[in-house]
Order: C-alpha cells, then sequence, then structure tokens
C-alpha cells in the first residue's frame, strides 16, 4: 500500500476516530509542494475542500506534471483528501510562498482540531534556487529558506496554543528540525513532533549543539533503504522505510511502502551507508569555503545556459549550453554537474 491507498482506505474516519500517525504526516508535508497562491488562502482561512478544489479548478494535471515529481504527486493527492471525511473539513491557514534567484520558501497550517496543528514546509522542487540551498546547506548556517522557517515557527506556536507538529519533506525536513530547534524554550513547549521526511541532517556545529539536544527526544527522522538525501549532512537516527524504488526514486514518498497505517521497517542499504561514510569525508576535508566555492561554480554554470528550472535539463539545447561552459570548471565539479544531467534527462518520471 501506498500513500494515495492509506488515503483511500482510512479517509472516512476522523482524526477523532483515528489518531494521528506518521503517514498524515506524510500527507501534509506532501500538500505543501503546491503553490496555492491563486487561491483564496491569502485572504483568509478556509477548509482543505475548499482551498483544494479551488486550486484543481485553477491548476490542470498535465500543466503540475511537468514541474516535477514532488508536484505530480502532490496533486494526485489532493484530488484524494479534498473528498475525504478525514481531511476535508481541516482548516488551512498562514500560507507563505517566496521565491526569488536566491531562496525558495513555503509554509502553510493544517488545523487538525482545536488541539492540534501542522506546520508542513515544502522541500525543494525543481525550481534551481531551492537546490542551490541545499547544497549551501553544507556551507553555512543559517541559509535564508533556515531563517524563514524559524521565524515562521516562532510567530505561529503560541505558548498558550495548541500543540504543533512540525514537519516537511526533502529540504522541508531539514526546515521543521532547524525551526524546532530555534523556537524560544517556552514554545517549545507546545510542539509535539518534529518530522524531517528524507531531508538532510545538520552541520557538525549545529548538530553537536544544546539546542539539537533540546528537541532531539520529539525529533523522528524518516528515511527510505535507498536514501540518497535524508542521509547527507550529519545524523544519527533514522527510521529507516521500505521503498518499492531505488537510489533518487526511493526519496518520492509515494514509493514507500506502508501496511496497514505504518511504514514497512528496513535497513540502509550498502550504496546509501556508502555515500553516507562519502559525505562525511567530504565535509571533514573541505573548508566552508571550499565548498561555497563549489557550489557557486555549479550555478553560475547553469546560471550562464540560462536554466532556472531542472526540467529544463531535459531540452538538448540546454544541455549543449551547459556543457559549453564546462570547459574551464575542475573535474570534481564537472563530475556533479554530468551526472546530474544523465539523471534529468533520461529520467522519464
Amino acid at each position: 500500500m501506498n500513500i494515495n491507498e492509506y488515503v483511500i482506505k482510512y479517509g472516512d474516519l476522523t482524526f477523532e476516530e483515528k489518531e494521528f500517525n506518521d503517514i498524515d504526516n506524510l500527507v501534509f508535508s506532501s500538500l505543501s509542494y503546491l503553490d496555492y497562491s491563486l487561491t483564496s488562502i491569502n485572504r483568509k482561512e478556509h477548509t482543505l475542500e475548499y482551498i483544494g478544489k479551488e486550486y484543481l479548478k485553477i491548476y490542470d494535471y498535465k500543466e503540475i506534471k511537468v514541474l516535477g515529481v514532488a508536484q505530480k504527486n502532490a496533486y494526485k493527492l489532493l484530488e484524494l483528501v479534498v473528498n475525504t471525511k478525514r481531511y476535508k473539513d481541516l482548516i488551512v491557514h498562514d500560507y507563505v510562498y517566496i521565491i526569488n534567484k536566491n531562496k525558495q520558501f513555503s509554509a502553510m497550517m493544517f488545523r487538525i482540531n482545536s488541539e492540534l496543528e501542522y506546520i508542513s514546509y515544502e522541500g525543494t522542487d525543481e525550481v534551481i534556487s531551492g537546490w542551490k540551498e541545499d547544497l549551501e546547506l553544507a556551507c553555512f548556517f543559517p541559509i535564508p529558506a533556515q531563517i524563514d522557517a524559524i521565524n515562521y515557527a516562532k510567530k505561529h506556536i503560541k505558548i498558550r496554543g495548541p500543540y504543533v507538529i512540525i514537519g516537511g519533506h526533502s529540504k522541508g525536513g531539514n526546515l521543521a528540525l532547524v525551526a524546532a530547534m530555534y523556537t524560544p524554550q517556552l514554545k517549545q513547549f507546545r510542539i509535539k513532533k518534529v518530522y524531517n521526511n528524507d531531508g538532510p541532517g545538520l552541520r557538525r556545529k549545529e548538530f553537536e549543539s544544546g539546542k539539537y539536544r533540546r528537541i532531539k527526544r520529539k525529533y523522528i527522522h524518516i528515511v527510505p533503504d535507498s536514501s540518497m538525501v535524508g542521509i547527507l549532512l550529519r545524523n544519527d537516527m533514522y527510521d529507516v522505510v521500505k521503498s518499492n524504488k531505488n537510489n533518487i526514486m526511493s526519496h518520492a514518498v509515494i514509493n514507500w511502502i506502508i501496511e496497514d497505517d505504518k511504514l514497512v521497517k528496513s535497513a540502509l542499504s550498502d550504496k546509501s551507508k556508502k555515500l553516507e561514510k562519502s559525505v562525511l569525508e567530504w565535509l571533514m576535508s573541505h573548508s566552508d569555503e571550499e565548498k561555497e566555492r563549489t557550489v557557486k561554480i555549479i550555478f553560475k554554470v547553469l546560471e550562464d545556459a540560462e536554466v532556472s528550472k531542472f526540467v529544463e535539463l531535459k531540452n538538448f539545447s540546454n544541455i549543449i549550453k551547459v556543457i559549453g561552459n564546462l570547459r574551464n570548471v575542475d573535474k570534481q565539479t564537472r563530475d556533479v554537474l554530468i551526472d546530474l544531467i544523465k539523471y534529468n534527462f533520461f529520467n522519464k518520471e
């Protein structure tokens, strides 16, 4: 069973009849991948049914599926949840969407009941600036999206308000963790759980900090058995789940296997363990300045080729432009970009 089949199976049960669980967390973290800017969500709070159906009228699936795997899956999930007793009457509010050359940030809240809310941070989509921030996580702290995530949590978690669960997928999972760590301690008492769904961990300084230790008991880090994202940077705890796809496609939560209302447990693949080890070695052997230089080179090449979304690397003429800009780039950086081009061009998902 996958996440969509879970929604179909349990959609007739309210949260009073069936308590919030890890799969509901995946539902909320996935729905934040869609851009709701053109809906009424910017003017006032509405039910998920109202906002969802409004969104589905504005956008056709054919428009969304070209944006990326996460958006395509979120669209199909939205089609399901707006017609379920479990999700349709939940209140969606305080939506934020910011995108520019240097930053991609989006967040929204789902009011499950008067006592519990879920803050969902969007993960990395097909926009180049979002992936640039992902790589910058290894170079310095905080990156712009992390600052926004911290401020969002500080604003919307109330000392005397409802309990809050914070979560996200991919970069959104990292944002959820950092936001919880830097929420004032009095407000941290209102945080029930923090979900990092296959998102990167932390740099060494933040990983060894008291702020991480304080939030750790509420922290749930879920990664698939073939994880290539969640094992990045420093981590010390995982719930490993079984995926029906390998490598980068295991990153998509639609491929995580569910039994009844629980994720099927597994173990990290040897390939993921090797990648985790090599990443840590790279982090330890390069200064922040060297890592930042590599990131800047990669994205300068893409910008010079006028590539703003990774989906554009499926276009042969854009590939030729990028390759033409690689002549004066060092071998390590060149290999990273070539692998990226291969993945985007040959992956038909």
